[in-house]
């Protein structure tokens, strides 16, 4: 077991050494944009699960009781956790407050999709950038040996190549990811807006 995990990373370490400089700021991007993306993911999933139905929350605001949260971690707990902490019992302006609990909400179920977004369109452009250092290694080699020095043209076009295909693997699962948690960001939008619409008629 020991041994294949040895061959695995000296085949990797070789895999990065041939892709030339920018495998390291590839490397950077790739593991920014999976943290964050599994950040997502996580929080997502926690406002999926144990979610409360509109009439006991109504329930809870109105005896002003705070969520259990061994009971309770979705959306919509969430939104009568977040509320009762700031309210004021002034009908008028809790209706407000409530307003300003679903938009803070909102904002925080957009936080790093933009971020990772960025992340997945930059590495398909480090690649490039990859290519372009590699062939310029190539045309150095061509114009010091002419097509003597297979090996060193060899190298240069083993950069090109793998850097590039290392910015797209990056980016085509960074792009996907960024479209499904969008989706999933706007069914929890959805459920939010719901649940404060609801939520401000009984106040």
């Amino acid at each position: 077991m020991i041994e294949v995990l040895a061959g695995h990373t000296l085949r990797l370490e070789a895999y990065f050494r041939t892709g030339g400089v920018v495998m390291a700021p590839l490397a950077a991007v790739s593991m920014l944009m999976w943290v964050l993306i599994v950040d997502r993911l996580i929080f997502f999933r926690t406002l999926f699960r144990k979610n409360m139905d509109l009439a006991t929350a109504r329930e809870h605001i109105r005896s002003r009781r705070m969520p259990d949260p061994r009971r309770y971690r979705g959306m919509t707990s969430l939104l009568v956790a977040r509320f009762l902490q700031r309210c004021s019992g002034d009908p008028r302006l809790d209706a407000f407050i409530l307003d300003e609990v679903v938009l803070g909400i909102n904002r925080s179920l957009d936080a790093h999709l933009a971020i990772i977004g960025t992340l997945a369109a930059v590495a398909p452009l480090l690649g490039l950038l990859g290519t372009v250092t590699g062939m310029i290694g190539t045309f150095d080699v061509l114009a010091v040996f002419g097509t003597g020095n297979a090996k060193g043209m060899a190298d240069g076009i083993s950069e090109a190549l793998i850097s590039t295909q290392t910015g797209l693997l990056v980016a085509i699962p960074g792009l996907y990811m960024k479209g499904f948690l969008e989706r999933r960001a706007r069914n929890l939008k959805q459920r939010a807006a719901r649940a404060g619409y609801y939520l401000r008629r009984h106040l």
